[in-house]
């Protein structure tokens, strides 16, 4: 792995901590809130790439474990990846590889509605798929539940997929994926 490479994962990893620091939206009848570092998540997949996308979100998962205070409320710790929230943050690894392998695909056809499609399907659903599911086995609660509280997440998360890929789209021409493909 080139040293250019790690730093791109790095600086990514940054950026989802900073995302971190916009205050969470408490749901009250959900246990984990609303954020803003799932686009975090949708842009290192959508600009980085696969292997560069889920690198970045191990490096987070990582300072997480560490204790870092890097999620949204100021959280970090261990106990936070046994909580509630433990099955959106793991799916966050998930997310980005998908996405960025799909990026990786399309790159030479690439337009925004792929992106916005690939967010959606890998940044939204998967991460809800995924993460409902755990919620509610961690809080012993129904699975139906959990999934039936995270539409609550849809609204923000159709947002954030859309803003990802605008941004990807803005630039295009830096991304890593441009070097690999050669377009």
């Amino acid at each position: 792995m080139k040293t250019k490479e790690l730093v791109y994962a790095a600086l990514f990893a940054a950026l989802i901590a900073v995302l971190g620091m916009i205050p969470p939206l408490p749901l009250g009848f959900i246990p984990v809130p609303v954020t803003a570092q799932t686009l975090g998540v949708m842009l290192a997949g959508c600009f980085l790439g696969r292997r560069m996308g889920t690198l970045s979100l191990a490096v987070f998962i990582i300072l997480i474990a560490l204790g870092l205070p890097v999620l949204t409320g100021g959280r970090g710790g261990l106990a936070v990846l046994v909580g509630p929230s433990a099955g959106y943050i793991f799916s966050w690894l998930a997310a980005a590889g998908f996405i960025g392998w799909y990026s990786e695909k399309i790159w030479r056809r690439v337009s925004i509605w792929k992106l916005i499609a690939a967010n959606l399907v890998f940044g939204v659903l998967l991460v809800n798929l995924i993460g409902a599911p755990v919620m509610a086995l961690i809080t012993d609660t129904p699975v139906w539940t959990g999934l039936i509280g995270a539409l609550a997440f849809l609204p923000g998360d159709i947002i954030k997929a859309v803003i990802a890929a605008v941004i990807t789209m803005q630039l295009k021409e830096i991304s890593p994926i441009e070097e690999k493909t050669g377009v």
